[in-house]
């Protein structure tokens, strides 16, 4: 609590706007995260979506997704509940300060009586008892039954391991490195 940083850091759809906005940020942008993630998951889009998807260039870059990132206000979809709207309004709130869950002295207690969570028995999920509403039954480890095929039918493209175009790639970044992956050993060699 009160530990702040101001790394640039983060996958793009989901940084905060405080982020971008060059500020000192907390544990706030992990709640604006999740909002996103959340946005995705009941909306079935990004809340950004329109980014990447436009005919002009010039709106299917980084830059103009932090745009709409900081200008732009977040559309929720009529087709959710009044509770997972108000939730998602909650952790998309730009202003660090009001975002549900960032609140001083109430923060997570903010989320865990927010009507959207408030069938929830947060001792018996945190004492892992609560048993899910789906539990896909597996056959087997390699089991991808419940995974989309136009995924799982994808090509595996490995990275290139070309020696010549390795040595091609500015590996400075890595001086100082010691650590050789035991798989690239040989048998041998082996720790």
């Amino acid at each position: 609590p009160g530990d702040t940083t101001g790394t640039f850091c983060g996958t793009p759809n989901y940084i905060a706007p405080e982020i971008l906005r060059g500020e000192e940020y907390d544990f706030s942008v992990d709640w604006w995260a999740l909002g996103v993630l959340m946005y995705e998951m009941l909306a079935g889009r990004s809340p950004f979506d329109a980014v990447g998807n436009a005919d002009n260039p010039d709106q299917n870059t980084e830059d103009y997704l932090f745009q709409i990132i900081l200008e732009k206000p977040i559309r929720i979809p009529r087709s959710l509940s009044v509770k997972a709207a108000a939730l998602l309004k909650g952790f998309l709130n730009k202003a660090p300060a009001e975002r549900l869950g960032c609140h001083p002295q109430t923060g997570f207690t903010d989320i865990q009586s927010h009507p959207f969570f408030r069938s929830i028995d947060w001792v018996l999920l945190e004492e892992k008892q609560i048993v899910p509403p789906y539990k896909p039954h597996i056959r087997h480890e390699r089991d991808l039954e419940h995974f989309d095929p136009a995924f799982t039918n994808e090509p595996v493209r490995l990275t290139p391991d070309d020696p010549k175009m390795i040595s091609n790639i500015d590996q400075s970044e890595f001086d100082g490195f010691e650590y050789v992956n035991p798989l690239l050993m040989s048998l041998e060699d082996c720790v």
